[in-house]
C-alpha cells in the first residue's frame, strides 16, 4: 500500500474517533452544566479538545457561556479543532482514497459532514436543545463505525484504520482523566462528589459497566481501575493499546522487517507498562506522572508511524 494511502487511512479514522469523544463530551458536560448546584467551568474541555495553545484566553473569553463553547467547540472555524474542521479533514482523507473504500463508507462520511455543514445547525445549538443536537452528530459517527464494520475490506487499509482509532481514543481516555483527577487535586471536595464521577464515566460511556462491576459506589480509584487497566472496557487505555498491538502485527511482511520490529518494540513497551501497573503502583508513582509518560509513548508510536510507514506525511 503506498504511504499517503495508509495516511489518509489513519488520519480519516483518527479525525472521526475525535470527533466522537468530543461529542459525548461536550454533551454530558452541558448537562452537567445545567444541573450543577457548584460554579461549573468549561476550561478543561477546551484544553483538552480546542488544540490551541492559548485555549485559557479562549476560556476566559467565553466566559463559561455553555452555548458559546458548544458554537466554539461544534462549529468554530477559527478553532483547528472544532467538529466542523476535523470532519472537514477527515472528507478530504477519504476523498484521496475513495477508490479504495466501499460507496457506502464515502456516502455514510459525506451525510455526516453535511450535517455539521447544515447551517441550522448554529440556530438549533443557541436556540434550541443543544442535546438533540449533539445527539444527530453522536448517530452520524455510530452510522459510520456500524458501515465500516460491515463493508470495509479486511485488509491494509483497515488495520491502519484501527490503529489511528484506537491510538486516538486511548490519547483522549488519558487527557480527560489526567484533566479530571487534576481538578480533584486543586478542589479535593470532588473526590465524594458522586456527579462528578458519574459525568466522567458517562462522557467515556462507562457508567453501566462500572454500576455492573463495583458494588460499593463511586471510588476514584475503580474509576482509575476502569479507565486504565480493564480490558473489557471498550475505552479503557489497555483495551486500546491492546488492539493497536493486534491491527499492527497484521501489517508485518517481508519488505518492512526492520521497522515493523522497531515499532513492534514500541508498542509491546508501552502495553506491558500498562499491564503490569496496579491501581496501587500507579498510585505510590503518582498518577500525573504515569499519565504523562503513556501520553509520550502513545505520541511517540504516532511519530514513528509517521517515520516509517507515511514517509513523513
Amino acid at each position: 500500500m503506498l504511504s499517503r494511502v495508509a495516511a489518509s487511512f489513519y488520519w480519516l479514522s483518527r479525525y472521526i474517533e475525535r470527533s466522537d469523544g468530543m461529542l459525548r463530551m461536550l454533551k454530558i458536560n452541558y448537562a452537567s452544566s445545567q444541573d450543577t448546584v457548584q460554579e461549573f467551568t468549561w476550561e478543561p474541555v477546551i484544553r483538552i479538545f480546542s488544540g490551541r495553545d492559548e485555549d485559557e484566553d479562549e476560556s476566559a473569553k467565553l466566559e463559561n457561556n455553555s452555548r458559546a463553547v458548544l458554537k466554539y467547540m461544534v462549529i468554530g472555524k477559527s478553532n483547528s479543532n472544532s467538529i466542523l474542521n476535523i470532519i472537514t479533514l477527515a472528507r478530504e482523507n477519504a476523498r484521496g482514497v475513495q477508490e479504495h473504500i466501499p460507496k457506502d463508507l464515502w456516502q455514510c462520511l459525506n451525510e455526516y459532514y453535511h450535517a455539521v455543514k447544515d447551517p441550522r445547525l448554529e440556530k438549533s445549538l443557541l436556540r434550541d436543545d443543544p442535546i438533540s443536537v449533539l445527539d444527530v452528530l453522536i448517530k452520524q459517527v455510530m452510522l459510520y463505525y456500524g458501515t465500516v464494520e460491515i463493508t470495509m475490506e479486511r485488509g491494509e487499509g483497515r488495520s491502519f484504520m484501527n490503529i489511528g482509532k484506537y491510538l486516538e481514543r486511548a490519547i483522549q481516555s488519558v487527557d480527560i482523566l489526567d484533566a479530571k483527577f487534576g481538578s480533584v487535586s486543586d478542589n479535593p471536595d470532588l473526590l465524594t462528589d458522586t456527579s462528578y464521577w458519574k459525568h466522567l464515566l458517562l462522557s467515556l460511556g462507562g457508567y453501566e459497566l462500572y454500576l455492573k462491576t463495583y458494588r460499593e459506589g463511586f471510588e476514584a480509584s475503580n474509576i482509575l481501575e476502569q479507565v486504565v487497566l480493564n480490558n473489557d472496557f471498550p475505552r479503557s487505555v489497555i483495551y486500546s493499546v491492546n488492539n493497536i498491538q493486534r491491527y499492527f502485527d497484521r501489517l508485518k511482511n517481508d519488505s518492512n522487517l526492520d521497522d515493523f520490529r522497531e515499532m513492534s518494540f514500541r508498542i509491546g513497551r508501552l502495553q506491558s507498562r500498562i499491564k503490569y501497573s496496579s491501581v496501587k503502583s500507579i498510585e505510590q508513582e503518582g498518577l500525573h506522572l504515569f499519565l504523562t509518560q503513556i501520553r509520550t509513548e502513545l505520541y511517540g508510536i504516532g511519530n514513528s508511524l509517521n517515520e516509517h510507514y507515511f514517509a513523513n506525511s
